[in-house]
């Protein structure tokens, strides 16, 4: 039987040292969490959504990775082509 996502993921980080590079980039993969959200909430692709956008998908794969900062000018892009729109919130950081 094969794992679901969420479960591996609760098993890898049991492990230290993936726990402390996970938290490392936090920040990076809540931000590709909501974009991959927001474009599975419209029905797309990335093929599809690269299309909306003029863009290629391995360049919709690239900001969907987590492991760069989308500029604010590929937010609005992906936001439009995803019928969403973006939102800036800061929260106060946890102890």
């Amino acid at each position: 039987m094969d794992k679901s996502f969420d479960d591996l993921k609760a098993e890898l980080l049991r492990d230290p040292a993936v726990r402390a590079e996970y938290d490392v980039r936090a920040e990076e993969f809540e931000i590709a969490s909501e974009l991959i959200a927001a474009r599975l909430r419209a029905g797309l692709s990335q093929q599809q959504l690269a299309q909306r956008m003029g863009v290629s998908q391995s360049a919709v794969a690239r900001v969907e990775s987590g492991r760069h900062w989308p500029s604010r000018m590929t937010l609005r892009r992906y936001a439009k082509a995803t019928g969403s729109r973006p939102v800036v919130k800061l929260i106060p950081a946890e102890a």
